[in-house]
């Protein structure tokens, strides 16, 4: 069943592999045409569509935990909007589903791709952030990852973006003994005390890393949950206590760098505080979907847990929006809403 489907939808392309930075020459807003579904799809309206830091490496031609982009092709990535024509058994039109078609008006979804989301538990761009994959990544690289446990000082890198605000949170949620973030502003440095609970908080472009962070965390941290790399990764193994654990989700400090970018100098310390450093994909834990999305869906609704998100309209933007995020210009998740 469908509605008049449009002859055409625009969806963004990688057209060249940046070097360094992206630059807007790297892609282009085309129109293709739109479809009836072949037998076993859902033609999806997007509504929402998530950018992410981890789309930066796909941009790039090298072998990685999930393939390039390719050229002059659609790139993906998480959205949610409404399924406009449906030749999938469960499936309606009218239906919210997630999936991973974004940068597009217009996705033919395989069925077995599509999640339905139910809009009445939170705002569909929900699922693209703190019910979604940026919360399930916190969740499971705090709890899972870094083996939390109440009493724990906990450091988190990148804490006012769509992953550090959340881990944080569920840190004083479950007892942590103090949680401390760093941010590029001190306005995000406001927020996260005022509005997150944060119990201390710092600016890493206000002065060395190191010595901010020993200010605020005098007695030591148990976990560091990285976002960063580079010099708070440093920073993160000087103030470890003795069996300290550090989450290594995501490095966007070198993301863009075209030159080698320098190891934590002081990596000897690993061996006598005994700490332990793990990488962390978020694939890796579907099998915490249900809990996650049980305990947050708590958490939001007894108004324990708070989420930013920094929305950018309109599909012709999508660009800017990603260059926005790598530059540190979002608060929370940032996403691209196709009204």
């Amino acid at each position: 069943m469908s509605a008049a489907l449009p002859a055409s939808g625009r969806e963004w392309h990688l057209t060249a592999r940046p070097h360094g930075w992206p630059k807007a020459e790297d892609f282009a807003l085309r129109e293709a045409p739109v479809a009836a579904p072949a037998e076993g799809r859902v033609l999806v309206r997007n509504l929402h569509f998530s950018v992410d830091p981890y789309m930066r490496g796909r941009m790039n031609d090298v072998k990685s935990y999930t393939p390039p982009f390719k050229l002059d092709h659609p790139m993906d990535g998480g959205a949610v909007g409404e399924v406009v024509a449906s030749n999938a058994e469960g499936f309606q039109v009218g239906d919210h589903v997630l999936h991973g078609l974004g940068w597009r008006e217009y996705a033919s979804v395989p069925a077995q791709h599509a999640v339905k989301v139910d809009g009445s538990i939170a705002p569909l761009s929900a699922y693209l952030g703190v019910l979604g994959m940026p919360g399930l990544t916190a969740y499971a690289g705090l709890f899972d990852v870094a083996s939390f446990k109440e009493g724990d000082a906990v450091f988190v890198s990148g804490a006012a973006g769509a992953v550090g605000s959340q881990v944080g949170q569920m840190a004083k949620i479950k007892g942590a003994s103090r949680v401390i973030g760093s941010a590029g502003s001190d306005e995000k440095v406001k927020l996260l005390t005022e509005e997150y609970g944060f119990d201390a908080a710092f600016n890493y472009k206000n002065g060395p890393v190191a010595e901010q962070l020993r200010k605020a965390a005098p007695d030591g941290i148990d976990v560091y949950f990285d976002n960063v790399g580079g010099e708070h990764l440093e920073a993160a193994i000087s103030s470890f206590n003795v069996h300290g654990r550090a989450t290594i989700c995501g490095m966007i400090a070198q993301y863009n760098s075209t030159e080698p970018t320098p190891a934590p100098r002081n990596l000897a310390l690993v061996i006598g505080k005994r700490l332990r450093l793990q990488g962390m994909l978020v694939a890796d834990h579907q099998d915490l979907q249900q809990q996650f999305v049980q305990d947050v869906a708590g958490w939001l609704a007894s108004g324990e847990l708070k989420y930013r998100e920094t929305v950018v309209e309109g599909i012709e933007n999508g660009v800017d929006a990603f260059l926005g995020l790598l530059r540190g210009e979002n608060t929370g998740k940032m996403i691209v809403s196709l009204g």
